[in-house]
């Protein structure tokens, strides 16, 4: 039994044929659509979707035009937790907003560890530049990206001021809120951090200062930073950390303040306390970092930073890379300030 005729797959030439135009009148109609009157258009699109042509390839397009309309964000962590992290969420947030004044759009790429798949799509996305969001400058991806020949943009502190790069000072952040706490007269402190203290390796250089700050306020003061205890929740996440807190809170000689190094961990820190009924500000003060949402409403001292300023000035230096010839530094530091609210107080005596 024989096969019939194969259906040809219906191509720009065949739309065009059939309304009796050229192959640019139909690109148009896609790609310029103001050069066309109403009428045309919709006759084309209408033969389009009777012929079943579903539009121009985009990534050929993109190819064409030199611009793919689309940044790459990368991330060290699932996809789910850059929508759960209010850090996160605030940081996106900040580029989408000059992503969309530009008509561009985002894409999430999530590097997980060990994934030779999400190397690929590195290599593979049809964007216009990178952001590398918490990702540590010596990740694999980044040799890719520089391969690419694309632009980027890293949030993580690269050491050379030529880099494109948006942070903040972590050392003189963090030295604000042990400060803050040894000026209250407080001497017995506790840290805690997401991942395990032997896991801190160069890879982790903005954790690393942040912890550098709080040690240097320490060892002004005459206290032995190596006696000071510091536990790992294991992940930025609340109850993660509250089950954590029980390193801090349960020894016989607990610190009269905590210092976290995220918003997220200081929140699970207050709940481990409420369980045990201590007052925060009172038998121990606790500051975060961050100033997330949340914050304000637990009433948490913390140190603020432009979470969607951040964002913002990432998308900036991806979409606008004249600004960076006309005064904008392509190494930019933003100011961070001390947020003082209820969870903070005098050491108690």
């Amino acid at each position: 039994m024989g096969q019939g005729p194969r259906t040809r797959r219906a191509t720009l030439q065949t739309v065009a044929d059939e309304v009796g135009v050229s192959r640019t009148t139909v690109s148009n109609a896609y790609s310029r659509p103001d050069q066309l009157n109403r009428d045309l258009r919709e006759r084309i699109l209408e033969a389009a979707r009777r012929l079943g042509y579903a539009g121009p390839d985009a990534t050929a397009r993109s190819l064409r035009r030199g611009k793919a309309g689309a940044i790459g964000l990368l991330f060290t962590e699932t996809l789910s937790y850059a929508f759960a992290d209010p850090y996160s969420v605030g940081f996106l947030r900040g580029v989408a907003e000059v992503a969309e004044s530009h008509g561009s759009g985002l894409l999430l790429i999530p590097l997980r560890p060990g994934d030779e798949e999400s190397e690929t799509t590195v290599r593979d996305a049809v964007v216009d530049g990178f952001c590398l969001y918490c990702v540590p400058f010596g990740h694999r991806a980044r040799r890719v990206i520089e391969a690419r020949g694309l632009p980027f943009v890293t949030t993580d502190d690269p050491g050379d001021p030529a880099v494109p790069y948006v942070g903040i000072d972590e050392r003189a952040s963090a030295r604000l809120a042990a400060d803050h706490l040894v000026r209250l007269g407080h001497r017995r402190f506790g840290v805690i951090i997401d991942i395990a203290a032997e896991q801190l390796t160069d890879a982790y250089a903005d954790l690393r200062q942040r912890l550098g700050g709080y040690r240097e306020v320490i060892e002004e003061v005459g206290l032995d930073w190596s006696r000071v205890p510091v536990v790992a929740a294991g992940r930025n996440d609340r109850g993660a950390a509250a089950q954590a807190a029980a390193d801090l809170l349960d020894i016989a000689d607990r610190p009269t303040a905590v210092l976290a190094v995220s918003d997220v961990l200081a929140l699970g820190v207050l709940d481990a306390m409420e369980q045990r009924g201590l007052a925060a500000g009172r038998e121990i003060s606790v500051v975060g970092f961050d100033d997330v949402p949340e914050a304000a409403r637990a009433r948490l001292t913390t140190v603020h930073q432009p979470m969607e300023e951040r964002g913002r000035r990432v998308g900036r230096l991806l979409l606008e890379p004249a600004a960076a010839h006309e005064g904008a530094p392509r190494h930019q530091v933003l100011p961070t300030e001390l947020v003082v609210r209820a969870t903070t107080g005098p050491a108690p005596r």
